[in-house]
């Protein structure tokens, strides 16, 4: 509850002469503007769903101007004109807070904000109120005055959005976002009340199988359905998310060594012990599991789920259905913090705007001329060196700061095209960042003023993370469509999608990986391959870009297949200020 101070209204003085007659009149006139006023006065609170209310404190009674719809969600409406009633009718927390305000002594008027919830057959419903409470001689509220507003929607509305904000839209489970706070949050309490608790990755095994042989759709059944059943077999204290594709994370609270091998067996069990029911037929699935205890395993939520895949890898080594717990290693150990010491690198390039763009020219098959450009990130190091994406993107995907680095080149991309009326620019977009909602909306923000700029972006996902996430990646390619932009899956061949899959994903090109390129003259096998994948393209009404070309040969021959672009250092280097940048 909020209240305040009002300021009183300025009022002139002065004598008035009147005249009867016209005294008659002016009443007249008068009576029927007030009507007027209180016509124009029930349409507007109807309209806006807002009730007046004035309270007299000394009778109780509340008059109401266009709160019938309001009142009706009561039993018996007529009793809330009366404060007792009206009272009652709020929540406990909303009751109290009105009850102070009314309790207030101390003299003039104060403005107040109050919001409060109502129980209804229908569920929980908002309100908000906002008036002025007006004291009496002696200091004690005399009236309160005020409008009263329904604001279940939008409560609902912002409940939804906080729900979604924390919600793996999959399974419903916490995402990564959520469960790492969680995490944190959990070791914080274990290490202040002195006791353990544990972290684990659960990783479905053979998925990509699971894709090949029953589709995509099947694959998301079984991650819900092992979800389900994760979820199912936990303590109400636990928690369970979805890292992301294929993992699912496991917070276990104060639990010891054993508990969390146990716990792994009944998971692993819970997995295995049924077929799961899918649209396409039944689909057995098991899990493997990495652990990690905490706090001793870890100092930091970022730490532990790193240890936890540590341990998942040692446990996919020895096959399907294993488990492993995080042990410290001088190799493990070294790998990590190489890994650590890359993401403060990569922390403290953003903040030093020291990630950058080298240019590399995409040129015309037919003139051999560019037609527009691939940005390449790289890192300028504090001595002068630069790294390319290949030395710290990995980390920055497995430390989850890929989505960062990703906002940061959609700001550059933009910013090129804006400085430049007549670029095209193609920007890499990782997997994990194609699958988030809020990118898509900055990279909104960034376009809507001016939709030149989409239409001059090629966004370029890598095969390999289409695959992964197929359908989400279907709503990005066709929101990113529908503003103008250009949709290129790259690397591709690496991961043998099928033409069907990129028809479905509606892209504008293909770009061939490089490794069938390289070197193509010399060899037939990777001829016929890229051959077939021009041909195949060119059914599918999609341009073909062929990367790594080295040679004048090897160029000579992607033409006469009919490859639409090329790239490589035969045209053009990647570089950081290119001569139209001059």
């Amino acid at each position: 509850m909020i209240v305040r101070k009002a300021a009183k209204p300025a009022w002139d003085g002065g004598q008035v002469l009147t005249n009867p007659r016209a005294e008659g009149q002016e009443d007249d006139l008068r009576s029927l503007a007030q009507r007027h006023d209180a016509d124009r006065l029930k349409l507007a609170l109807q309209g806006a769903r807002v009730a007046a209310f004035d309270w007299l404190m000394a009778s109780d009674a509340i008059i109401w101007d266009g709160a019938r719809e309001i009142l009706n969600l009561h039993p018996d409406a007529e009793r809330l004109k009366q404060g007792h009633a009206f009272r009652n009718w709020m929540s406990p927390e909303g009751r109290q807070r009105l009850t102070e305000l009314i309790e207030m002594r101390g003299p003039g008027d104060n403005s107040f904000e109050l919001e409060f919830e109502v129980a209804s057959a229908l569920g929980p419903v908002w309100f908000f109120m906002r008036g002025v409470r007006i004291a009496g001689h002696t200091g004690e509220t005399e009236r309160l005055c005020g409008v009263l507003r329904a604001r279940t929607e939008e409560k609902r509305e912002i409940q939804r959005l906080e729900y979604l904000a924390t919600r793996d839209e999959l399974t419903g489970h916490l995402n990564r976002n959520a469960l790492r706070a969680e995490l944190a949050q959990a070791i914080d309490a274990a290490r202040a009340q002195n006791l353990h608790c544990a972290f684990l990755v659960a990783s479905i095994d053979r998925v990509k199988m699971i894709n090949d042989t029953y589709g995509f759709d099947a694959a998301d059944e079984v991650i819900v359905a092992v979800g389900e059943r994760i979820a199912r077999a936990l303590r109400a204290s636990d928690v369970v998310g979805r890292i992301a594709g294929n993992k699912l994370g496991v917070i276990l609270t104060n639990c010891s060594e054993r508990e969390i091998a146990l716990v792994a067996d009944r998971l692993r069990g819970v997995t295995r012990e049924q077929v799961i029911e899918t649209h396409a037929g039944k689909v057995s699935a098991t899990i493997s599991v990495g652990a990690v205890r905490l706090p001793s395993g870890a100092a930091s939520s970022q730490e532990a789920m790193l240890r936890a895949e540590e341990a998942l890898e040692r446990a996919r080594s020895s096959g399907r259905d294993g488990f492993a717990v995080y042990a410290k290693s001088p190799q493990l150990e070294t790998a990590r913090l190489r890994l650590m010491a890359i993401a403060d690198e990569v922390v403290a390039a953003l903040e030093d705007k020291r990630l950058v763009f080298a240019y590399q020219p995409i040129v015309e098959a037919r003139t051999r001329k560019p037609v527009h450009y691939e940005c390449l990130l790289r890192m300028t190091r504090p001595d002068g060196t630069i790294a390319s994406a290949g030395q710290f993107v990995p980390a920055a995907e497995q430390l989850g700061l890929v989505r960062l680095v990703d906002r940061h080149a959609l700001e550059m991309t933009v910013a090129a095209l804006h400085a430049h009326s007549d670029l095209v620019l193609a920007v890499n977009v990782s997997g994990t960042t194609s699958g988030d909602p809020s990118w898509l909306h900055s990279f909104i923000q960034y376009v809507q003023n001016n939709h030149t700029v989409a239409r001059r972006i090629i966004v370029e996902l890598t095969e390999t993370a289409a695959l992964h996430h197929f359908e989400e990646n279907a709503r990005f390619v066709s929101q990113l469509r529908e503003m103008g932009c250009r949709v290129a899956i790259d690397d591709f061949g690496a991961g043998y999608t099928s033409f069907r899959n990129l028809q479905m994903l509606r892209v504008d090109m293909v770009k061939i990986d490089g490794a069938y390129v390289r070197d193509l003259s010399t060899s037939p096998e990777n001829q016929i391959f890229v051959r077939t994948l021009v041909d195949l393209a060119k059914n599918f009404d999609l341009k073909t870009v062929a990367e790594w070309v080295g040679s004048a040969e090897d160029a000579q021959m992607l033409e006469s297949f009919g490859v639409d672009y090329f790239q490589g250092f035969h045209f053009g280097e990647p570089q950081l200020k290119p001569d139209w940048m001059a």
